[in-house]
């Protein structure tokens, strides 16, 4: 038996659509055997699916295919801590568990940068996927079946405060909101902003992050879906945050803040109620730049 960690993933941070993901502090463990048929159990009581349409299970089928290796079953354990329609990376952590998972039983016939290029496959997209495996800060282009990347380790001086709605939002909806065209100047916004954030986080330069997280692509067709946006964005930027964004397709809110706001997370909580979103929850992560673990038994 194997085990697994995948760090959840927040993708985008504002203007970086579909290219720029980071990875943080908060996990599903997955624990993964070959097997005579299918074993799926969750083990935190979390509703999963439990037959082959599991994507973990059916990710590592396709990968034992694609090697041309018998493939009998498995047996997966999932704890998941990610919040499902949350965006935060929960189906990338189960594509990377059941890509990884998979390459390790059978002896890591695949190597890593090719188990990003498929996990960006599966996905339509590299941002969430690719660090879900590498770990860090990602700046990613997916071409032509191949996804080309720099990873970037981040500073632990940060924290990434998510403000977790009490309600899913599904990634086809988040993205049937967007326009099919953008103009020229709004290209030329994010493109601005995006190349800033990168560079901006990985040098530690972090007054400019609140410039640098503003856009023009998604942001602003997506606020309409989250009750509630604009004003924990605000409420957010009184507290002092150096950047907020929509995390991946939403509904989930993430706020970069300083290291030494160690009360950030609960005066954003404690704001919430008077909002009349009492149902949220927050979480106060830190970077993790190491990625997917994997441990025997």
């Amino acid at each position: 038996m194997i085990r697994l960690r995948i760090p959840a993933t927040s993708a985008n941070i504002g203007p970086g659509f579909d290219s720029i993901g980071l990875a943080v502090g908060l996990y599903n463990e997955v624990t993964m055997e070959e097997w005579d048929g299918v074993q799926i159990e969750s083990l935190d009581g979390a509703p999963v699916p439990t037959g082959e349409e599991n994507l973990i299970y059916s990710t590592a089928k396709h990968l034992y295919e694609l090697c041309g290796v018998p493939f009998r079953g498995l047996r997966i354990g999932q704890v998941n801590n990610i919040p499902f329609a949350r965006g935060l990376g929960s189906s990338s952590a189960c594509v990377i568990a059941g890509l990884k998972g998979a390459n390790r039983l059978m002896g890591n016939p695949v190597s890593d940068d090719e188990l990003i290029n498929l996990a960006a496959g599966i996905e339509g997209h590299p941002d969430n996927s690719t660090p879900a495996l590498t770990g860090g800060l990602v700046t990613a282009v997916f071409e032509n079946g191949r996804v080309w990347y720099v990873k970037q380790e981040i500073k632990d001086d940060l924290r990434f405060v998510a403000v977790v709605p009490d309600f899913e939002l599904k990634t086809a909806h988040a993205r049937a909101v967007l326009p099919e065209t953008i103009e020229r100047r709004d290209g030329v916004f994010n493109l601005s902003r995006a190349a800033l954030m990168s560079v901006s986080l990985y040098s530690g330069n972090y007054k400019n992050l609140r410039v640098a997280a503003d856009d023009r692509i998604h942001q602003p067709y997506r606020m309409g879906l989250i009750r509630g946006c604009p004003q924990v964005m605000e409420a957010c930027y009184d507290l002092g945050a150096y950047a907020v964004f929509i995390s991946g397709a939403g509904p989930t809110i993430m706020a970069i803040v300083d290291a030494s706001c160690r009360d950030f997370g609960d005066c954003i909580a404690r704001r919430l109620p008077g909002m009349g979103l009492g149902g949220w929850r927050g979480h106060t992560l830190s970077i993790d730049n190491t990625g997917t673990k994997i441990t025997h038994g």
